[in-house]
């Protein structure tokens, strides 16, 4: 395994995350404690969960996987050998009002932490990250920017990061970050943290894969000069970038066999791009998951890939795809097919 620190800190995680967004839906509890396992065996070190977890959320499932992960902690007593990160939801919608009514604020973020604590069997989280920004912006699906002037959201930066503030000192989480974030949403909490010395928003944790590297705009400049490191998610596309649905070989359980509602990685355009992407392993001998994966970790600006499988084949080579570089030659046809076929799901 190959490691790195969080940003500003002198916590060691893991190149490769484990995604744990599955468990409790597509994976059991037996199921999730053998994937921690194995995985903590390889070297990874670096847990991912979010309180609306497993996706796709629903009020029956809400803060299983997290329940998986604590009921893991406390048979394993493994709390000291790993790095959690966890994450609360930022803007409330139709898909999440059955986890809060309110927005961010200190009281709603003070349960939610407790929460979660509670659910993980765990004192303290390390990596605490606001899972989508409050206002309305362009997410998925939307490349560009068109300002909504019915949106209610009001500023409120500042007020977000004294409640998480307040959560630091008294010990329930150690660091903060963001996810779904955009460049104008990270610069503005780093002013705030610069002009009122409160804590400092240290990863983001965004979508980031051969299909979608939207990233490479505006927030990787500001990752790299601010250092902000990406926690890269869906690097595989929900599975589409295994090259399993191109070839036909994609099993019942399927992630986008079960949930047709994540279908933008199967547009016209992204199939394309990911039979233009399978000849490219293919023809240097690496399957099209090694490939995926290793372009996503050796970006400079990604300071943990979060990878994720439903079975253990599946883990086995995600992690596995740690020991792979991929040469200037490899990736000089990569950006070729980008630049023919730009990021296709946003």
């Amino acid at each position: 395994m190959k490691y790195t620190n969080l940003p500003n800190t002198n916590i060691k995680v893991s190149k490769i995350c484990l995604g744990t967004m599955t468990f409790g839906n597509q994976n059991t509890e037996a199921e999730g404690h053998e994937q921690l396992s194995y995985a903590l065996d390889q070297g990874v070190n670096f847990i991912d969960t979010a309180e609306m977890y497993p996706v796709p959320a629903s009020p029956e499932h809400q803060g299983a996987t997290s329940k998986i992960i604590g009921t893991w902690l406390k048979k394993t007593g493994n709390r000291d050998q790993v790095v959690i990160a966890s994450k609360i939801v930022g803007r409330i919608s139709d898909y999440t009002a059955h986890i809060r009514s309110g927005g961010l604020n200190e009281a709603s973020i003070e349960e939610a932490v407790n929460k979660e604590l509670k659910r993980l069997q765990t004192d303290y989280i390390d990596l605490y990250q606001i899972h989508w920004p409050e206002r309305l912006t362009n997410t998925f699906g939307v490349r560009n920017y068109k300002h909504d002037p019915s949106d209610e959201w009001q500023e409120n930066f500042y007020e977000v990061l004294q409640a998480l503030d307040k959560q630091i000192k008294a010990g329930k989480i150690r660091h903060v970050g963001l996810s779904n974030e955009k460049a104008w949403g990270m610069m503005r909490f780093l002013q705030e943290h610069k002009t009122h010395d409160l804590p400092r928003m240290i990863t983001t944790q965004n979508p980031y894969s051969l299909l979608n590297r939207t990233f490479e705009g505006d927030n990787a400049e500001v990752s790299i000069r601010e250092n902000i490191g990406l926690l890269a998610y869906s690097p595989m596309a929900f599975g589409v970038l295994s090259g399993k649905y191109i070839k036909g070989v994609a099993e019942d359980d399927a992630r986008l066999k079960l949930f047709p509602r994540f279908a933008r990685y199967s547009s016209a355009q992204s199939t394309m791009a990911t039979q233009k992407y399978l000849k490219i392993a293919e023809d240097n001998g690496l399957t099209l998951a090694q490939m995926s994966l290793a372009f996503v970790t050796q970006q400079p600006f990604v300071t943990s890939n979060i990878i994720g499988a439903t079975k253990m084949n599946q883990l086995k080579e995600n992690i596995a795809s740690i020991n792979v570089t991929l040469s200037d030659a490899i990736l000089e046809d990569i950006d070729a097919v980008n630049a023919e076929i730009p990021n296709p799901a946003p």
